[in-house]
Parts: structure tokens; C-alpha cells; sequence
């Protein structure tokens, strides 16, 4: 068996200030002992496994060469805010989460999907992260080839944003709303005004992480693994007329029928995960930060979502 992933132990000295945008409580910090680059620590919430779900899907994405931000699993002693306990009779204990590498440096700005929507769509709402139906899939195409005047370019994003969609359905993101994904634009330098997509972020709601063991292993016992699967609802929406997004996976199914060029590319990627490859990534989370159950649950999303998406390969 391979080695279980390092753990991040953040000092409180390092802490640089908190992170607004999203529900989720976080920070960020810059490891001045070592790597000495900004990361964002985001708590993993009470009886959720957000902290492996997101670095398995990190190297779930590695492991597909998906453009992704980096990802470890962390723990941090230090005081939080009111949204997560983290002291029991006045002494501090670590919590356990995910800091994420920043890929926003300092001669780059990234501009958020809701903000490139609402320049490009009329009456698109920004501000509203959740059931916002004009977040549609068209709706981002036609953005991106909006903003890339020049078409290998657009082709280009749009398959990179294709990989993001495949990986998502792999893993079972259902929080790909229009604050997690976005475009880099560099702001000096001999590169000034390119523009890029930024790499895939923010993949904590996925995997079943919200699950308790005992659902799990009802849903285990009972073979629906693959009816949760279809069952969930994504952030990106098919037509802005659907009350709700398709499932990751159903996305992606409906997509690749549409647009079979642009997707292609993404699908041929999966011949390089099976089931002893994912297994392997998920059996490198440390024992006492992952449940049996988690694990073997995990697994079986994403072979069910592997072969699902296989289904689909021209």
C-alpha cells in the first residue's frame, strides 16, 4: 500500500485574514517555515468529510491531468469563529480540514463566472449562488467564446472547462454554481490582458461527504449507490426553464450528446482511472481521518459514475 498523504499542521503566526466568499468558514495563511506561498484553510464541517472529499478529488483530477488547484489535508489550533466548536473546556483542538494552494498571484486577477455572466447576459443575477437557472451550460459556452476573441482559444477553454464537467461527474460535485469556476486575467507583464481559465476549485461537496455510516451503508446494502448518483443536482442547469440542475453526471451525459467534439477529448481521459487507481487514491487518506464506510462508499460512486460516463466514449 502506498504512503497516507502528509498532513498540513497550520501555525496560528501564519494566519493572514479571513475568506468571504462562500458558506464555508476558512482563512488564509502563508507558510512562512516552508513552502512560503498563500493557501486557504477551510474548515471541514461537523460529521461532513469536506476535508477528504476534497483532496481525494484533487488527485482524482491529477490523476485525469485536469488542470486543478492543489490540494492537502490540514489541521489548525486556533481559535474560530462562532459557525464551528472547536474548544471544549476552554482549551484549543485541532480541527481538521483542506488548504488549498492559491493560484491567484500577484500579476493576475480572477474574475468569478457570476461576474463574467452578468457583463455578457442581461438581467443575470450575480448574486444569486443557488437555483440561479440561467447558470446554464449555453449560457457559459457562449460566454467563454464571447471572451476569447480568437477561436482556437475559446475551443480551447471550453474544453479545459469540458474536463472540469467529466470530473465533477466522476466525483459527484454537485457545487459547481457560478462562484467556483472562473477566468485568470494577467494584469502586467509581456503577457498583459491574456486571459485564461482558472484551474478547477472548490470540490468539498462530492463523494457522499454529507452522508452519515448509517446511510451509507443502507444505501451500500440496498444498491442504490447509483440511484443517489443520478438523484443529486448540480449547480450548472441544463435550461433555465428546469425548477433544478441535472446531476453532475447527467450533465455531462446530455452535453456530450450536444456538443460530442468538445467533450470527446475530456471522456478519452478517463481511460486512465479504474477501479485499483481510485481505490488507491482513497486509501491514502490516513485511517483516522476517513470511516471504512466513507471509503468504501466513495469508492463505489465513482465506479458507478466511471462506468456510467464510459457509456458515453465515441
Amino acid at each position: 500500500m502506498s504512503e497516507f498523504y502528509p498532513i498540513v499542521t497550520v501555525e496560528p503566526e501564519w494566519v493572514l485574514g479571513g475568506e468571504d466568499m462562500g458558506s464555508k468558514e476558512k482563512f488564509w495563511y502563508r507558510d512562512t517555515a516552508g513552502r512560503n506561498k498563500n493557501c486557504l484553510f477551510k474548515y471541514s464541517r461537523r460529521d461532513t468529510g469536506e476535508h477528504w472529499a476534497e483532496k481525494i478529488a484533487a488527485e482524482v483530477a491529477a490523476c485525469l491531468g485536469t488542470l486543478h488547484a492543489k490540494v492537502e489535508l490540514a489541521e489548525f489550533m486556533g481559535e474560530q469563529g462562532s459557525a464551528t466548536e472547536s474548544f471544549a473546556d476552554g482549551l484549543g483542538v485541532l480541527a481538521h480540514g483542506s488548504a488549498t494552494e492559491s493560484f491567484d498571484h500577484d500579476d493576475c486577477v480572477l474574475i468569478h463566472g457570476n461576474e463574467l455572466l452578468a457583463i455578457l447576459i442581461s438581467d443575470y443575477n450575480p448574486g444569486k449562488k443557488f437555483r440561479q437557472s440561467a447558470h446554464t451550460l449555453d449560457n457559459i459556452l457562449a460566454a467563454l467564446d464571447c471572451v476569447f476573441t480568437n477561436s482556437k482559444d475559446a475551443v480551447r477553454a471550453i474544453r479545459l472547462l469540458a474536463e472540469y464537467l467529466v470530473l465533477d461527474a466522476v466525483i459527484g460535485n454537485t457545487d459547481r454554481h457560478h462562484e467556483n469556476w472562473g477566468l485568470q486575467l494577467r494584469k502586467q507583464g509581456e503577457k498583459d490582458g491574456y486571459i485564461s481559465l482558472a484551474p478547477s476549485f472548490d470540490h468539498a461537496s462530492s463523494l457522499g461527504r454529507e452522508l452519515r455510516s448509517e446511510r451509507r451503508d443502507r444505501l451500500m446494502a440496498e444498491d442504490r449507490v447509483g440511484r443517489y448518483a443520478e438523484k443529486g443536482h448540480g449547480g450548472i442547469y441544463w435550461s433555465p426553464d428546469e425548477r433544478r440542475g441535472p446531476s453532475p453526471l447527467e450533465l455531462v451525459r446530455r452535453a456530450a450528446s450536444t456538443y460530442l467534439d468538445l467533450f470527446r477529448p475530456a471522456l478519452a481521459k478517463l481511460n486512465r482511472l479504474d477501479e485499483g487507481s481510485l481505490r488507491n487514491i482513497i486509501d491514502r487518506v490516513p485511517s483516522d481521518w476517513m470511516s471504512p464506510s466513507a471509503r468504501k462508499f466513495a469508492l463505489a460512486l465513482m465506479c458507478y459514475n466511471l462506468e456510467q460516463l464510459r457509456r458515453l466514449e465515441p
